[in-house]
């Protein structure tokens, strides 16, 4: 019995990765919307966050909230439960994924770096954040190569998170197809992070009225046309969001965490001089139009190169950055029960 229970399982987790890994781009992306509620695929529970439809299939975009994982599937192979937003938080509030958004809200008040801005990681080393705002500039494909060379002896694929523009997407799709390049070939792996569509920016309005606060800003386009771009462009989007400039106010944190959305921030903005620590959210801009930044990190990774291959230094994955800050039990609750 035992050996046939295991059986299943590997079938069932076979089939699942099958699914997932055969999704590619959503070309034909309808009805995309926002939707709360629990969806169930023996054995995980996901939260649902958004639905749409691609070529007459219906889909959902879920996390898991135990690990901050993200994947796209088709609905039929889930039992549902649709739910408000304030009900699908406190059915899954035992979870790291709920207690991020709940950190994130708490570091509301501040004009500038609200969000979540150092993991806790078991041992020494950073997440690396990567901006790509809009840009005339090409990719700077120097960090990426260098990180890789780097870690390629202690660590494949170098995990990095990227947060992506929607302007961005439209005007590099070279940049855009050489990143899911090196991610194809198990080089990097990325964590895509929704950066805003348009990233307008002001050179003379007070940040109270600068980027996403811009007076007449629409906020669903904003976040909802990037991770459809994202679909398109056959990425994956992520739970995190990061605002252009780091800049919000408490109301803005909360349209935000009412998308489902985690805001990251950072504790060390390289261009700015910020030095990191152990367990920092590192932020560079790997648009091209930061150079600064950039020479400052390949200084760094130079710095502990020693330590690179000794893996006492190392990159993080985002989201297990986060997760182990807020690490508990994996226990959520039967909805039947509910």
């Amino acid at each position: 019995m035992k050996k046939l229970l295991f059986l299943l399982s590997l079938l069932l987790l076979i089939s699942s990765y099958s699914r997932v890994n055969a999704q590619a781009n959503y070309i034909k992306i309808e009805n995309y919307e926002v939707f709360y509620g629990y969806a169930r695929h023996f054995p995980q529970e996901w939260m649902i966050l958004r639905r749409f439809d691609n070529y007459g299939k219906h889909y959902l975009l879920l996390v898991n909230p135990q690990t901050l994982e993200t994947r796209v599937d088709e609905s039929n192979f889930y039992q549902i439960k649709q739910m408000t937003i304030a009900q699908a938080r406190a059915f899954f509030g035992n979870s790291p994924y709920q207690d991020a958004l709940k950190k994130a809200e708490k570091a509301s008040v501040m004009i500038q770096d609200a969000g979540i801005e150092t993991g806790m990681p078991k041992e020494t080393g950073i997440s690396l954040t990567a901006d790509l705002c809009p840009s005339h500039k090409p990719l700077d494909r120097r960090i990426f190569t260098d990180i890789i060379a780097e870690f390629k002896k202690v660590e494949t694929p170098v995990p990095i998170a990227l947060s992506v523009t929607g302007i961005w997407m439209r005007d590099h799709q070279e940049d855009l197809e050489w990143l899911k390049s090196l991610q194809a070939n198990h080089e990097i792996y990325i964590t895509w992070i929704n950066h805003s569509f348009n990233h307008r920016v002001s050179l003379k309005a007070p940040l109270k009225e600068n980027f996403l606060l811009e007076p007449g800003t629409d906020i669903n386009y904003e976040v909802l046309e990037t991770e459809k771009a994202m679909l398109k462009k056959g990425l994956l989007p992520s739970v995190f969001f990061r605002f252009p400039g780091l800049v919000s106010d408490q109301q803005l944190v909360y349209r935000i965490t009412d998308f489902g959305l985690i805001p990251i921030g950072t504790d060390a903005w390289l261009a700015k001089g910020q030095a990191p620590q152990a367990g920092s959210i590192v932020l560079i801009h790997g648009n091209g139009n930061e150079p600064v930044g950039v020479n400052d990190f390949i200084a760094l990774l130079k710095q502990k190169a020693p330590e690179v291959a000794q893996k006492q230094w190392l990159l993080y994955d985002l989201r297990q950055s986060v997760d182990d800050e807020f690490e508990t039990p994996d226990t959520i609750a039967d909805p039947k029960k509910k």
